[in-house]
């Protein structure tokens, strides 16, 4: 029988399966961080269990972490004791720890792909909603809660229901100036940010197809913006050679072993999906978040959508946003001055990222008005990029190099967007405060973060990219 690439995952790690309930799924892989797994290692305290399989489990602290002098002790108290917990348990339970000063340390969905972890046709899952990115592998990769979490720990399983299916094309060649990022955030603004709600996704078409394995992996970690339960690619020779060689990857006999299964993990010819989407490449320009979740985006160039013309249930709400953000609807958003800048978080902070926004500022100068974070995503990322000298460039922009964390994704550690102050942002999530309480939030690709870090208001980058060629 035909079955999609989720299908043929799902079905291989069913381990029992029962008409009215959820299929029990193993997971082959467990991540973890030090804010969602405290109350689960607590759990299996009070109940005497312990790790079912601690080998499969991965753990790295990135969320609560400071990124500058992390030597030093962790100065806010909740940080640092949830930082401390997490040593403390996997000590106690026997877990591999990349913990601050491991040269392995970073943010949990930059370290799996980078480390050889994250492979074709497993399961993985951890406390934290956008594992989604691991799917970029081809792999079945999402978020559970706390109780989930604790459920892995003591059965290396979890009750799941098997999603829907859908397929979204995206076919054509990206116009100047147009990223993996403006892609997904292109079609959250077309289907909405509930639109993929009960789904897995696959991505599919010639325009994923011809991205680099960074790229798939920023798209795959927004999955969860559009409601998905997670999204996924099939992998192909780009993926297979992003892996090999990799720290924990297959080697010797074991990698053709491995790439012989890998190699059938693709949706059959005629799968049936329960949805499918298409879109093209020529119709996504730049694009920019204006409101307050991540479907309130449109192309850069374009006019703020007006209150009057939203379906009239949905009015108060979008003026609200609106009236949060300080912007009003039928206006530019171009030339909005703003305060902050962050290159960063587990959808843009990849080596990628960093060189595609050195080779756009080399040579220029931030404005004197904006504050640039530049936080990567593993310290492997931050050694590459010194070895490459992209810290020398980002000085002399003004751009601040930090270690790495989850930084100004969210409102949790020292990195924080001051109330009422404007961040263009490479994260995810552009909710109310938060970057910080009363903060505002635009969502961007790097380069135009970075066009923005260099005007000192929201810059349609194309206009930059055209006398990059004389600069």
């Amino acid at each position: 029988m035909s079955k999609t690439l989720v299908e043929k995952i799902w079905d291989a790690h069913v381990v029992k399966s029962e008409v009215g309930f959820p299929d029990i799924l193993y997971i082959d892989t467990h991540l973890i961080h030090e804010v969602t797994s405290p109350q689960a290692f607590d759990g299996l305290r009070k109940r005497g269990l312990p790790v079912f399989r601690p080998q499969q489990t991965v753990a790295t602290a990135d969320h609560n972490v400071p990124t500058l002098n992390q030597l030093l002790p962790i100065k806010e108290e909740l940080s640092r004791y949830q930082v401390d917990m997490l040593t403390k348990n996997c000590a106690e339970f026997g877990i591999e720890l990349y913990g601050l000063g491991h040269p392995f340390q970073g943010i949990v969905h930059v370290i799996g792909p980078e480390l050889g972890i994250t492979l074709p046709g497993k399961t993985m899952v951890c406390g934290d909603s956008h594992t989604s990115t691991h799917g970029a592998f081809g792999a079945i990769a999402f978020g559970i809660g706390t109780s989930q979490v604790e459920q892995v720990f003591a059965t290396q399983c979890l009750l799941q229901q098997k999603p829907k299916t859908m397929k979204i094309e995206v076919n054509g060649e990206l116009g100047t100036g147009v990223t993996a990022k403006d892609i997904i955030l292109y079609i959250i603004s077309k289907i909405s940010a509930a639109g993929g709600t009960g789904y897995f996704i696959e991505y599919a078409g010639s325009t994923i197809e011809a991205l680099s394995m960074e790229s798939r992996m920023t798209i795959c970690n927004m999955s969860i913006e559009m409601g998905a339960r997670g999204g996924l690619i099939a992998p192909d020779q780009i993926t297979f050679d992003y892996i090999k060689g990799r720290e924990f990857a297959p080697a010797g006999a074991q990698w053709e072993e491995s790439l012989a299964y890998w190699k059938t993990l693709y949706s059959d010819a005629d799968a049936k999906f329960d949805s499918v989407l298409s879109f093209n490449a020529e119709d996504i320009t730049p694009m920019i978040t204006y409101g307050t979740n991540p479907g309130m985006g449109m192309g850069i160039a374009e006019h703020i959508p007006a209150t009057a013309d939203q379906v009239s249930s949905e009015q108060a709400s979008f003026q609200k946003a609106l009236d949060y953000m300080g912007i009003t609807g039928d206006t530019e958003l171009v030339g909005k001055p703003i305060d902050y800048v962050f290159i960063g978080s587990c959808t843009n902070s990849r080596m990628e990222d960093l060189r595609e926004v050195a080779e756009f500022v080399k040579g220029r100068q931030k404005a004197e008005n904006v504050t640039v974070w530049i936080v990567p995503g593993s310290k492997q990322i931050e050694q590459q990029a010194i070895a490459e000298g992209l810290d020398k460039i980002f000085e002399a922009a003004g751009f601040q190099l930090r270690e790495p964390g989850c930084s100004a994704c969210l409102g949790m550690n020292e990195d924080k967007i001051p109330a009422g102050k404007y961040c263009v942002s490479t994260s995810n999530r552009n909710f109310e405060g938060r970057q910080g309480p009363d903060s505002r939030t635009f969502l961007a690709s790097p380069l135009t973060a970075a066009a923005a870090a260099i005007t000192g208001k929201v810059t349609d980058v194309r206009t930059l990219l055209k006398d990059t060629v004389n600069h």
